[in-house]
């Protein structure tokens, strides 16, 4: 048993009180959004480079104590991480009792098989394939970014579902878990990169696709890439694509293919002018706020 507290802070306080807490004996502290689900809710979404630069204006901290914790030496605990975090009091706060949980199975209850087409679907390794004559790729949530269930990567399988020829060799710059590299090599990909500039990615990568029996190549993202591809697919975040747009045109075969996401529809515009000079590119599709752009590399 676990004592869950909620505490209400301003966005100035938010931190210094999350750290104070936890100097205080807590056994966990996050920090969530206030105003979530109101229209006064605030995403945020950080990107190398460009973190946010402060929380929500109204946060609400949570911190977990042990169950064995008393009621006085909680409210004692409260009174001096709030001290510490500058507070002239104690914030306004609630406590929850929270029960001891199969937490394995209750996590694995949220990640159920994912039909991206047809012919694709992404299957944690505890369901059945709902479809044993399509392609099944088995991913399970881990350490790296990709399970299928973010709009991002489901536009951009979807665009490898429609792009992949047999034979072709395919680029996937930011493989995260390798879940592109995977598909692209379970399509009839010929060959298939996946770098990342995480090397716990390339690991996971390289695990996932042993799993799958998928052939692909995986590298650092600071080691050399030379050669061309018929097809490069970017799932990271609008900063790294501008920036990295010379890079990543160079990868693309003239007259191949490219597609980006990662990319809100805010953010299209940023992203279409940094690849000017190099690949027109065009928004391809829209999916719960996020676009995949897409675009052909000239041929000379």
């Amino acid at each position: 048993m676990w004592i869950s507290v909620t505490l209400q802070a301003d966005a100035d306080k938010a931190e210094a009180l999350s750290d104070a807490l936890m100097e205080a004996g807590a056994l966990s502290v996050s920090i969530e959004d206030a105003d979530a689900g109101t229209d006064a809710e605030k995403p945020q979404f950080g990107e190398p480079g460009h973190l946010p630069t402060s929380l929500w204006d109204h946060s609400r901290v949570i911190a977990l104590f042990d169950g064995a914790t008393g009621r006085p030496e909680l409210e004692a605990a409260l009174a001096e991480a709030s001290r510490a975090a500058g507070l002239d009091s104690v914030p306004v706060f609630s406590t929850e009792e929270v029960a001891e949980q199969n937490w394995v199975q209750l996590t694995q209850s949220q990640f159920d098989p994912i039909r991206i087409t047809e012919r694709l679907w992404i299957v944690p390794s505890w369901h059945e394939a709902p479809d044993a004559q399509a392609i099944n790729i088995e991913l399970d949530p881990g350490m790296a970014f990709g399970t299928g269930s973010h709009p991002t990567t489901r536009l951009c399988l979807e665009w490898l579902c429609d792009a992949v020829t047999p034979g072709c060799s395919v680029l996937d710059y930011g493989c995260g878990s390798g879940i592109l590299g995977i598909a692209a090599a379970k399509l009839g990909a010929g060959d298939v990169l996946g770098i990342d500039i995480d090397e716990k990615a390339v690991e996971a990568a390289r695990d996932n696709a042993a799993r799958n029996h998928a052939v692909m190549r995986l590298q650092h993202s600071a080691e050399p890439v030379g050669d061309t591809f018929d097809l490069v697919v970017a799932n990271i975040l609008t900063n790294p694509l501008c920036v990295l747009a010379p890079a990543i045109a160079a990868r693309v075969v003239p007259g191949g293919r490219v597609a980006l996401s990662g990319v809100l529809e805010t953010q299209a515009e940023q992203v279409i002018e940094a690849w000017r000079p190099f690949i027109t590119l065009e928004i391809g599709a829209s999916l719960d706020g996020w676009i995949r752009l897409e675009g052909h590399r000239p041929t000379p």
